[in-house]
């Protein structure tokens, strides 16, 4: 049995992780501010004997008792709506919040790994996006804050590493979905779903051209945990290449609802990214992953959260 501290553990990435973690017959110490997590998200897990629940800011110090194998640090607001609202907590989390976590990987000789993020690329200049691209971003943009408090922490992760010999990893995730998503986050699968099975106008940004490629959250885990337990040290992409525009995404998502929206577009957010996808080489040789599950699966189980969810 493993001892796993995951920060950031009642999100929607983290809380999936203990669930995988406490699945798995290990011990989860999940540390959350709810500053952006959910008490919903980890409700059913709060009986289990192997899971504690800390309420705690990872800014400020933080300590467990006892041994510690793994840390995953996935403490962060993570979408746009969210850092443009908290900027100053987002910048802290990145930077302030992976140093504690590092010192306490270093204390207790425990593995660290880093959610780190796609948004290092920027508005990526190189397409589609290898680990060795060294990304174009606007640090002085309204969505620097994440940008570069993903950055810090990579730089600092890297920094332990080589300065103190901790154990580390970094996962560089691309845009991910499922459930448990907060339904007003203001990322487009959470919109698009909401409004869609509310048949309320599906809001698309700009003439709705700009891709992503959007990964099922099960298939993410797999990927984290090969990484966790690699030898890799230096980033790796963990997503699914299949790239398609918002608008196709929104016609989909329409489709398979059978809703009766209509699709609206409005302005494009500042330095929102026009294209996004992973090579995800690297992940394919390294750790023999490759995600599985196709895209119209991951929607329909994704929406038919949300519908129980929003009681339709």
């Amino acid at each position: 049995m493993a001892r796993v501290l995951i920060t950031g553990g009642a999100g929607f990435l983290g809380s999936h992780l203990c669930e995988r973690f406490i699945a798995d017959g290990d011990e989860v110490y999940c540390m959350d501010n709810f500053i952006t997590g959910s008490p919903d998200n980890i409700a059913h897990l709060m009986g289990n004997k192997n899971f504690h629940f800390i309420h705690h800011d990872v800014t400020n110090y933080n300590y467990i008792e006892g041994d510690l194998d793994y840390i995953l640090h996935f403490a962060s607001p993570a979408s746009p709506i969210d850092y443009l609202k908290l900027p100053i907590q987002t910048l802290k989390v990145g930077s302030l919040g992976s140093h504690k976590a590092l010192g306490l990987a270093k204390a207790k000789n425990a593995r660290f790994l880093l959610a780190s993020t796609s948004e290092v690329y920027g508005d990526p200049l190189v397409h589609p996006q290898a680990e060795e691209y060294w990304g174009n971003v606007n640090p002085v943009g309204f969505r620097g804050v994440y940008d570069e408090a993903k950055r810090f922490a990579e730089a600092i992760t890297m920094a332990y590493h080589r300065y103190h010999g901790v154990e580390t990893r970094i996962v560089r995730i691309f845009n991910t979905y499922g459930p448990r998503m907060r339904v007003n986050d203001g990322r487009a699968i959470p919109a698009f779903i909401s409004q869609a099975l509310k048949n309320e106008p599906v809001t698309v940004f700009g003439d709705g051209s700009q891709t992503r490629s959007v990964c099922y959250v099960d298939d993410l885990l797999d990927g984290i945990c090969r990484l966790l337990m690699s030898d890799e040290v230096s980033p790796v992409n963990i997503g699914n290449p299949g790239e398609l525009t918002m608008l196709e995404l929104a016609k989909e998502i329409i489709d398979i609802i059978g809703s009766e929206s209509e699709i609206i577009f409005k302005d494009l957010p500042a330095d929102d990214p026009k294209v996004r996808q992973p090579d995800i080489t690297k992940a394919k040789a390294l750790l023999k992953w490759q995600p599985r599950i196709s895209r119209s699966e991951g929607l329909e189980r994704t929406i038919a959260d949300f519908t129980k969810r929003l009681g339709l």
